[in-house]
């Protein structure tokens, strides 16, 4: 990987690691409708000049059905759920919950028989995975409910799905306009509700910083660094921030807010990291030439990139939509 590639790299790990804890700071001040409305509103500001400039608009025509399933399921949804669920659980333990996307993935992939197959590697991933979830939604997780536990494995769920049905569905539009468009299509849904629930006083400054970190690196800055480290690196390595994320969570967490590092923690962020690496390893790689074949799989699109040329790392072609916990 090239610096500019590590240099992305890191810059995402970290900021898709920090809107936990930023989640955490404007909940103390503003209802949830005005915290996820601000979020999008400043994200889609920002986002829509790029699209317009490039001319990228045009592109949505006839996608109207997919960009707003896309909408419900990685934003409006998950935005709300997380954020509700964070008024009640420590911040690290959300995101250590989020870190089950993977895992997800690869369950939606069983049940509708797309991907790699499952081989016995992947499947004990899936059980290692699964129990560090159980292990971090019981009591010894920190305080909490079970409600809000649920509320945010519903929101890595919006998360696993999001991005099938942008691969499937939104792949070959660009990113930034599809990106653009979904967050000024969820500031519409959220504008009456954070009317009702607007704050009769002027949040601290505090609150006032975390909302617009969330907007603009959370949000907008984040989603253009990771179109560049698609480009740059390709969509496989890209997802591996993945990983990265819960990491920077959980420090965060413990270091700023206080946060309690339990042994439930500490067991639960070997088991589900662990075990989402083991669920989503590739399966029976080939070699190709001089180098190992990446994202080919045994799926019909998997055999049509072998049969294509190799793109270039750096294509300026825009690249796929990805989202993983896109938070």
């Amino acid at each position: 990987m090239s610096r500019r590639g590590w240099l992305l790299f890191a810059a995402m790990g970290v900021i898709w690691g920090i809107p936990y804890l930023l989640i955490k700071v404007a909940d103390g001040g503003v209802s949830v409708p005005v915290l996820v409305g601000t979020r999008v509103a400043l994200g889609s500001l920002l986002l829509w000049p790029a699209a317009i400039r490039g001319g990228h608009l045009r592109a949505l025509k006839g996608h109207l059905k997919w960009l707003a399933a896309f909408t419900a399921v990685e934003i409006v949804a998950p935005w709300a759920l997380l954020s509700n669920a964070e008024r009640h659980l420590p911040s690290s333990t959300s995101g250590l919950l989020v870190a089950a996307v993977p895992i997800f993935s690869a369950l939606l992939a069983l049940a509708t028989r797309s991907g790699d197959r499952l081989t016995p590697v992947r499947w004990a991933g899936l059980a290692i995975g699964l129990a560090g979830v159980a292990v971090l939604a019981g009591r010894g997780a920190g305080k909490g409910d079970a409600l809000s536990v649920v509320q945010v494995l519903l929101t890595a769920l919006g998360y696993a799905i999001g991005p099938l049905i942008a691969n499937r569905k939104l792949a070959h539009l660009p990113p930034v306009a599809v990106n653009a468009a979904c967050l000024g299509a969820a500031t519409v849904v959220y504008a009456p509700f954070a009317a009702l629930t607007w704050p009769k006083t002027m949040p601290s400054v505090q609150v006032l910083g975390a909302l617009a970190g969330l907007g603009v690196i959370c949000t907008a800055a984040a989603f253009l660094l990771f179109f560049r480290l698609i480009a740059e690196v390709g969509p496989a390595r890209a997802t591996v921030i993945t990983y990265v994320n819960p990491a920077v969570a959980v420090a965060l967490g413990v270091g700023v807010l206080g946060e309690h590092l339990t042994p439930a923690i500490g067991i639960a962020f070997v088991a589900i990291l662990g075990g989402s690496i083991l669920a989503t390893r590739p399966s029976e790689p080939k070699r190709r030439g001089a180098a190992w074949t990446e994202e080919r799989g045994t799926s019909d699109e998997g055999r049509r990139r072998l049969k294509a040329p190799r793109r270039r790392a750096d294509s300026t072609a825009p690249p796929p939509v990805q989202n993983d916990s896109v938070l």
